[in-house]
């Protein structure tokens, strides 16, 4: 394996273990808190961290460390280390500069939230949660320098084992502190909620302890490296932050598009329900739409960009090297990857959803009918981010602001008439469209650029779409009957009804699949052995 795919699998496992262990924990975090009239806390104080968040991680790691392998290619090792150096006073700077920036807008984001007195928290809630998450931002920034630093170097194990203490880190004291407070100490909820939210800032210290770690551990050999140095000019820090912030950009965009559609809904959607008449119930729909349920769906999301983010290293190159027949059948491949297991995963959620809510939070009909109706956005949520990634691949960057802009303008538009128009049910949609016109966009730059378009993918579209009809019929009737034989009433229960309805599924798509050969085209070698071991040659 080359050292750039080495790296970029290690970088890859890293962050999914991370994604994974960031939803893991709700569940059990989700029982000692008590619920969504609590959870809600949460969702109000992370959304306004992950916009500011986002700026620090998204993009600074990748621009700093596409500036250091830029000089350290041309062995001018003192451009990156010059950019280090004056990194990190910046990177202060800018963490308590956001610190300072979030406690002064907590008082008026959470005015902005809280529109009537029926609703189950108060402006100092919300404002006191909201300050006590913005300790992570101080350690943050720093964290993200140092990480892009070691990049540009071609070491990708510190950013990706940090990145994991930093979470596993996060979740101890995190589950461990809501522990104590609520179950041994018996206190409020809403204490728990601010510890649950510092314990952000005590993983990033954790993080930053693994950094310093190799930062000790491979000083010497960037030191080595400097005494072989070309200098390929006197460069102003005026023209290194210009680079930095070049290359970072686009990256910042993405990482935080998510967060920009959730906070159009943390902006508008109280005031939207409270004006129909629902201001009892706004904060457990809100805490629902943008926590719970998010992370349900966010799963075959991840599943899907992580095989199909491995295909986009081979894009850049296939475009560098002006193959552009290899590159368009790579994009085939990619979308087909995309939607093979985004499909069925999403409406596969759907048709479980009152299940999958039970066994993960609690038996809830509200929750499950947001559950059922949110799932299938996760084919435009998977969408995003492969057709993002490919423009970044084949470096038209600039389109992904512009679209993303464009999508969460359609979203803020439409969200509060659809909201007043069809309650929660407006709010999916106002995404939905957004997030469509955001993609639409994308592809439209990709066939130009490109002159890309397949009927091959239609095709093949169409057949997954049958197979998923089959397979979601399958999985209905079985879910149906074990329900009529009895309704489950505790959580055990319930999951033996999902992991027999979801074994049934499996085998039906897994089997249609294999008999048309369309899994052994998609996954490659390893799935086309275990095919013909099955008999499907």
């Amino acid at each position: 394996m080359s050292s750039l795919m080495k790296g970029t699998a290690i970088l890859t496992v890293g962050l999914f273990l991370s994604k994974v262990l960031g939803l893991v924990y709700l569940f059990p975090f989700y029982s000692i808190v008590g619920g969504e009239e609590n959870l809600g806390l949460y969702t109000y104080a992370y959304i306004p961290y992950n916009i500011m968040l986002s700026v620090a991680i998204s993009g600074l790691p990748l621009g700093v460390s596409k500036f250091v392998s830029k000089y350290n290619a041309i062995n001018d090792y003192e451009a990156g280390r010059k950019l280090f150096k004056s990194g990190i006073l910046v990177m202060l700077l800018t963490g308590v500069a956001s610190f300072l920036i979030l406690n002064l807008l907590a008082n008026p984001i959470a005015n902005v939230v809280i529109e009537d007195d029926e609703q189950i928290y108060t402006v100092d809630q919300i404002a006191s949660v909201i300050r006590w998450v913005s300790f992570a931002l101080l350690a943050v920034p720093v964290m993200s320098l140092i990480r892009g630093f070691f990049q540009g170097y071609s070491h990708y194990m510190p950013t990706s084992v940090s990145q994991l203490v930093e979470q596993i880190v996060r979740i101890i004291v995190l589950l461990g502190g809501s522990f104590v407070v609520v179950v041994i100490l018996d206190g409020a909820p809403e204490t728990a909620i601010k510890f649950a939210v510092f314990a952000a800032f005590i993983g990033a210290i954790g993080g930053l302890f693994v950094l310093y770690y190799y930062w000790k551990k491979l000083r010497p050999e960037f030191n080595a490296l400097r005494l072989d140095n070309v200098s390929s000019g006197d460069l102003s820090y005026r023209a290194i932050y210009t680079e930095i912030i070049k290359y970072s950009i686009p990256f910042v965009f993405v990482g935080m598009a998510s967060s920009l559609f959730q906070l159009v809904d943390m902006l508008t959607f109280n005031r939207a329900m409270i004006s129909i008449g629902l201001a009892s119930v706004t904060d457990q729909y809100l805490t629902m739409l943008n926590l719970t349920t998010q992370k349900i769906v966010i799963i075959p999301v991840m599943l899907a960009t992580g095989f199909s983010m491995a295909l986009i290293p081979s894009i850049t190159k296939h475009f560098t090297l002006g193959e552009f027949d290899t590159l368009r059948n790579t994009l085939d491949k990619t979308y087909q990857i995309l939607l093979f297991i985004t499909i069925p995963a999403s409406i596969g959620i759907s048709i479980l959803a009152p299940g999958i809510y039970h066994v993960l939070f609690q038996q809830s009909e509200m929750g499950a009918e947001v559950l059922a109706h949110y799932a299938p956005l996760a084919i435009l949520f998977a969408l995003f981010s492969v057709t993002a990634a490919i423009l970044q691949g084949i470096d038209y960057q600039k389109w992904i602001i512009f679209s993303l802009l464009t999508g969460v303008l359609f979203k803020l538009m439409l969200n509060t008439p659809l909201i007043k128009l069809m309650d929660v049910d407006g709010a999916l949609l106002a995404t939905a469209i957004g997030y469509a016109v955001t993609i639409s966009i994308n592809i439209a730059v990709i066939h130009k650029a490109l002159h890309y378009s397949s009927k091959l993918v239609l095709r093949r579209i169409m057949l997954i779409c049958i197979l998923t009809l089959l397979m979601s019929v399958s999985v209905l009737i079985v879910y149906k009957l074990l329900y009529s034989l009895t309704v489950p009433t505790n959580k055990l229960l319930e999951a033996l009804y999902l992991i027999l309805s979801v074994g049934v599924g499996v085998i039906v798509y897994g089997y249609l699949s294999f008999r048309l050969r369309i899994a052994q085209k998609l996954l490659g070698g390893r799935f086309t052995k275990i095919a013909n071991k099955l008999g499907f040659k």
